[in-house]
């Protein structure tokens, strides 16, 4: 049996190429533009696709994993995403991208909606704050990495050698997740929570529904993640078009932002939720909605200020208190979700979160952008962010009550 701290690193490993994978056609999106003929609404478009495959395919991974083997589901899905990114470096037309794109959310749905689940397995409640931090510490890297080697190998070999070199070593991940033993859910729960059912009751499913911490807290990261897509599939952009820099300059500056910033706010949020739990049982979500208030002036001064480095320092910390949430409302929903339906609950959240979020906010900004200019496309962002707190803040209301009730299975 892995380790609980191995099976950690693993999942992140593999988390780190899935936002690699994730982020790459971002980093080339002017190049894409350029080959291709490509509008800006198309480009946003491709995005899209890939979100709407990926929430859909979601819940039926999810549900699948309350009930099969969630190590060769994830091994199935690692290898196909990381086969479809490399055969996108082939690509002749838009059309074939997309079909690609929408190959990768396949594979991405199959393991996002399990990885979670299994990790909450493997970490007691206490733990799991941390321990979903460390898993989402893979988001920031990730997606820094994929901004980084797109705008490096799109400068040194072209853009489609970026999607060929990301995408092969995901093959040899998928070898190792899919020989992993799968752990018993509910083991690490509260006594009288690990003796799960064989399979998931349809009561287990309404209980899920009628939970208020729950669906605040999935209305809370869609905000957040409408706000994070559409900034993420841009911000290069934006700094080319609007700020000056070129592509390459554009991503590496980006891409070390977010790296530096993901990493100190996921950890930092991760840590004082875990520290703070103790003494404010909603922790969590406090954490989560200070770091997200905090962040809407932050997004807002990228778009007014006039000197380039105070508009970078302002992006960096949108982003550090964007990250703070990370780890802490994932572990609310480990927390607050039944072991028999808790792949389904992590699975319905990123159907809400990205439906809702990043699935749409790509090519809304797109389509603003076509209309009024990228600049006013941006202004989306710091309000969505200033919901996301707000929805934090009144689910602290429910959430004790919320949990109690649980992990008392009643």
């Amino acid at each position: 049996m892995t380790s609980a701290s191995g099976l950690l690193w693993l999942l992140f490993a593999v988390n780190l190429f899935n936002y690699i994978d994730r982020q790459i056609p971002y980093a080339v999106f002017p190049a894409l533009k350029a080959e291709l003929a490509l509008t800006d609404t198309e480009l946003g478009l491709l995005a899209s696709a890939f979100m709407w495959v990926y929430l859909s395919a979601a819940p039926v991974f999810g549900w699948l994993a309350d009930r099969r083997s969630r190590p060769r589901l994830m091994g199935l899905g690692v290898g196909i995403w990381s086969a479809a990114t490399a055969l996108s470096g082939i690509i002749r037309s838009y059309g074939q991208l997309l079909f690609g794109r929408a190959l990768v959310g396949v594979g991405e749905a199959s393991y996002s909606a399990v990885a979670p689940a299994m990790l909450s397995d493997a970490f007691e409640p206490a733990r799991r704050g941390r321990a979903l931090a460390v898993f989402s510490m893979a988001i920031p890297v990730g997606s820094a990495l994929g901004y980084l080697l797109g705008g490096l190998f799109e400068r040194q070999f072209g853009w489609r050698a970026a999607f060929f070199i990301v995408g092969l070593p995901g093959l040899l991940l998928a070898w190792t997740v899919w020989r992993l033993p799968d752990r018993a859910r509910g083991g690490t729960d509260p006594a009288g929570r690990s003796a799960a059912p064989a399979a998931p009751r349809l009561a287990d499913y309404l209980a899920l529904l009628k939970t208020r911490a729950y669906l605040l807290n999935c209305s809370a990261m869609t905000a957040m993640t409408f706000a994070v897509g559409g900034l993420a599939a841009w911000v290069p952009t934006y700094l080319v078009r609007i700020r000056g820099m070129d592509l390459a300059e554009a991503n590496l500056i980006f891409g070390v932002l977010t790296l530096i910033s993901g990493i100190g706010g996921t950890v930092a949020g991760g840590w004082l939720g875990d520290r703070l739990l103790p003494r404010f049982p909603t922790a969590y979500f406090l954490v989560s909605g200070v770091g997200l208030a905090l962040s809407v002036p932050c997004a807002a001064a990228v778009i007014l200020l006039a000197d380039r480095t105070w508009v970078l320092v302002a992006l960096f910390l949108a982003e550090v208190f964007i990250f703070l949430n990370t780890g802490p409302l994932n572990a609310i929903i480990a927390n607050v979700s039944r072991p028999e339906v808790r792949a389904t609950a992590y699975a319905a959240n990123i159907f809400i979160i990205h439906a809702l979020g990043d699935a749409i906010s790509p090519a809304i900004v797109g389509m603003v952008s076509d209309r009024a200019g990228l600049s006013a496309a941006f202004w989306i962002a710091p309000g969505a962010l200033a919901l996301a707190a707000l929805l934090c803040f009144v689910a602290m209301r429910t959430y004790v009550v919320d949990a109690r009730e649980s992990a008392g299975g009643e």
